[in-house]
C-alpha cells in the first residue's frame, strides 16, 4: 500500500536532480560561449586611420578580389582642358565650289570676249574718225557689242565674288581659299575622305589665338591630332563659346559629336600619372585608392581637367611611388560603402534563396 506513494516522490527528485544539473551547466557554459561569439565575429572592414578611411582586406582577400597596385610615376604634360567638337558636313563646299568653277570659267570666257570687243570698237572708232572709212551703224554696232561684253564680265565678276563670300561666311577664309586655289592638297584630301574638319567650341575668356594642334577624341578610343584652320563664322548653336575650326587626318562621319583636348599652356607641366583604369567615380567626382599599408586601402581625390592620352596627371595629393590601386578599385569602393556592423551571413541556408 505504501508503494503507490513513494513513487510520485522518487520522480519529483528525479526531475529536481536533472533541472538542477542543466542549470549549473548553463552557468559554467555560458563564458565560454560569449567568448567563442566574440572570436567568431569579424573585425570591421573600414577603419579611420588619421583622419583617412581605410579599408583593410586580408590577404586572401585581396587575392580572391584579384586587387592589383602599381607605383605612381612622374611625368611631364601640357595642361589642357576638354572642349565640344562637331565633324562638319563638306557637301555644301563641295557644291559651292563646283559653282564657284564655274562662274570663274564665266569671267575667263567673257573678259576674253570683252577684250576683243573692246579692240574691235577701238578699231572702227579710228576707221570711222579716217575719212569714215565706215559707216556710223557699224561704228555704234561694235560699240553696243562692247558693252554687252563688260556687262556680262561684270555679272559674271560679282557671280564669283558672290560665292567666295558664301564659302568665307560659312566655312572661313582657310577653307574659302583651299577651295578657290586651282590646285590644292587640303581640299583634294577633304574631297577624297581623308581628311575631316571639326568645328572646335572653346570656353569664352579663352587665349585670343587657340593652339595650332590638339587632340581629338575618336569613337575608337583613340585620340588623333587636328590642325587649326580658321576661326569659324559659324558656331553651334546647342554650345556656348567660341568657335573655332580644325583639321585632322581621319575617315570620321559627318555630324558627329566628340571632345577635342586642347593644350591652356605651352609650358610642360611636372605631374604624377594615375592610369584610366585606377579611377572610380563617387559622388561625381573621380577618385583612386593607394595602399598606405600591407591590407590597407585609402581612397583619395583625383582632380579633373587634366586628362591625358592614358589617364590623369595630378600634381598633389599623391607621390611618386604610392602604389595605386590599377584593379579592383571598385571593389575596393563598394567594400568601403557597404554598411558596417550588419550581418550579411544568411544563418538560415534556404532563405538565401529569395
Amino acid at each position: 500500500m505504501k508503494l503507490p506513494l513513494i513513487l510520485p516522490g522518487v520522480v519529483s527528485l528525479a526531475l529536481c536532480a536533472g533541472a538542477g544539473w542543466y542549470i549549473i551547466n548553463q552557468m559554467f557554459d555560458a563564458p565560454g560561449a560569449s567568448t567563442a561569439a566574440a572570436q567568431s565575429a569579424p573585425p570591421s572592414a573600414v577603419q579611420t586611420v588619421n583622419g583617412e578611411t581605410v579599408v583593410v582586406l586580408s590577404a586572401d582577400a585581396q587575392s580572391a578580389s584579384h586587387i592589383e597596385v602599381a607605383p605612381l610615376a612622374a611625368v611631364t604634360s601640357q595642361s589642357r582642358i576638354s572642349a565640344d567638337a562637331t565633324v562638319i558636313d563638306l557637301q555644301p563646299l563641295f557644291d559651292l565650289r563646283n559653282r564657284f568653277a564655274t562662274a570663274r570659267a564665266d569671267v575667263d570666257t567673257f573678259a576674253a570676249q570683252a577684250a576683243s570687243s573692246r579692240m574691235q570698237y577701238a578699231s572702227s572708232r579710228t576707221l570711222f574718225a579716217d575719212d569714215r572709212n565706215i559707216s556710223q551703224k557699224s561704228l555704234l554696232a561694235a560699240q553696243s557689242t562692247m558693252q554687252g561684253d563688260e556687262a556680262k564680265l561684270q555679272s559674271a565678276r560679282v557671280t564669283l565674288a558672290g560665292l567666295d563670300g558664301t564659302m568665307r561666311q560659312q566655312f572661313g577664309d582657310a577653307l574659302a581659299n583651299a577651295a578657290a586655289a586651282p590646285v590644292s592638297k587640303l581640299f583634294q584630301r577633304l574631297q577624297s575622305g581623308q581628311s575631316i574638319v571639326l568645328r572646335v567650341t572653346l570656353p569664352s575668356g579663352f587665349a585670343a589665338t587657340p593652339p595650332v594642334q590638339i587632340a581629338v577624341d575618336t569613337p575608337g578610343g583613340r585620340t588623333l591630332p587636328a590642325q587649326r584652320l580658321s576661326a569659324s563664322p559659324l558656331a553651334d548653336p546647342a554650345v556656348q563659346g567660341t568657335p573655332w575650326l580644325y583639321v585632322a587626318d581621319a575617315p570620321l562621319p559627318a555630324n558627329l559629336r566628340t571632345s577635342a583636348r586642347v593644350p591652356t599652356s605651352s609650358e610642360a607641366l611636372s605631374g604624377l600619372l594615375i592610369p584610366e583604369h585606377a579611377v572610380v567615380w563617387y559622388g561625381g567626382q573621380t577618385w583612386a585608392y593607394v595602399r598606405t599599408a600591407p591590407g590597407h586601402f585609402t581612397r583619395r581625390y583625383v582632380p579633373a581637367g587634366n586628362e591625358g592620352e592614358h589617364g590623369f596627371v595630378v600634381t598633389s595629393g599623391f607621390n611618386a611611388g604610392d602604389d595605386i590601386v590599377t584593379q579592383g578599385a571598385q571593389l575596393l569602393l563598394s567594400e568601403e560603402l557597404k554598411p558596417q556592423g550588419i550581418a550579411t551571413a544568411c544563418k538560415d541556408p534556404p532563405e538565401c534563396d529569395d
